[in-house]
C-alpha cells in the first residue's frame, strides 16, 4: 500500500513523499514507512513552471515597475496596430476583455498570455512564447487582421471567430448563438467606445466681412442747403 503527495521546487523539480506500508518480517506487524524523492517533469510546449496566477496585471506589477510596463504594452500595441493596419483601441479592448492585461493568464480551455492565444493559434502565426508580451501582440493582431479580410472588414463576424472559432461562424453563417461570444462583442464594442478618442471642438475661423460688391455701393451726392453749407447725401 503507497500514498504519494507532490510538492513544488523553484527548480521544476518535485518532491515525492512515498508512505509504504509493509510486514515486518520479524514479528509480522505492519509497519508504515516514508519515502523522499525527487523527480523533474519535462515542460510541455509553451508552458512556464508552475506558479501562482497573479490579479491582474496593473495590481500583480510592483508599483515602480508599473510606468514600465504600461509604456511597454503601448508601445507593442501601437507598433502591432501600425504593421497591422488595425486601430490600436482594437488591439486594447480585446486585451482588456480577454485577459484585463495579465501577461501569464491562462484559461480553462488553455489560452494563453494577453490576447488569450491558444497554442495553435499561436503557432500558426509565429508566435515562439505566448507569455511575452510583444510577441503575444504580435499574434493577435496578426491573427485579427486575418480574420477581418476573410470577413470582408465585418468587425462582428471577426470578432466572434477571434471568441468562438472561424469553424463556429462558418456553421451559423453569422455570429453563432453562444451567449459567451455574443456577451463576448458586447464587452469588446463597450471597451471601444470607452477608449475613443473624446471629439474636440476646433474654435471656428474669424469670418472676413465679404466685400462690398459694385452693386451693392451706396450713392452719395453733394447737395448744397439754402443756407450755402455743402453736405453729403446718400441715396
Amino acid at each position: 500500500m503507497t500514498a504519494m503527495a507532490d510538492s513544488p521546487s523553484t527548480a521544476g523539480a518535485a518532491e515525492r513523499m512515498v508512505s509504504v506500508v509493509s510486514a515486518d518480517q520479524r514479528t509480522g506487524r505492519l509497519v508504515r514507512s516514508v519515502v523522499v524523492t525527487t523527480r523533474r517533469d519535462a515542460p510541455g510546449p509553451m508552458t512556464r513552471p508552475a506558479a501562482p496566477v497573479p490579479a491582474p496585471i496593473p495590481s500583480s506589477i510592483a508599483q515602480s515597475e508599473r510606468p514600465k510596463f504600461v509604456a511597454a504594452i503601448a508601445e507593442a500595441v501601437e507598433r502591432a496596430a501600425a504593421q497591422h493596419s488595425l486601430p490600436p483601441e482594437l488591439i486594447h479592448s480585446v486585451i482588456k476583455v480577454e485577459s484585463n492585461y495579465n501577461p501569464i493568464a491562462v484559461s480553462s480551455k488553455g489560452a494563453l498570455g494577453l490576447m488569450q492565444l491558444i497554442p495553435s493559434t499561436a503557432r500558426r502565426f509565429g508566435v515562439l512564447d505566448a507569455f511575452d508580451p510583444a510577441d503575444n501582440i504580435q499574434g493577435g493582431a496578426k491573427y485579427l487582421r486575418y480574420l477581418l479580410d476573410l470577413y470582408r472588414g465585418d468587425y462582428p463576424l471577426a470578432l466572434a471567430a477571434y471568441n468562438a472559432g472561424e469553424g463556429a461562424v462558418a456553421k451559423y453563417g453569422t455570429v453563432p448563438p453562444y451567449p459567451e461570444t455574443q456577451n463576448y462583442l458586447k464587452l469588446v464594442a463597450r471597451q471601444l467606445r470607452e477608449s475613443a478618442p473624446v471629439p474636440v471642438e476646433k474654435p471656428q475661423p474669424p469670418v472676413a466681412p465679404a466685400a462690398a460688391r459694385p452693386d451693392d455701393t451706396t450713392h452719395v451726392r453733394a447737395v448744397v442747403g439754402e443756407d450755402g453749407v455743402l453736405r453729403y447725401v446718400s441715396q
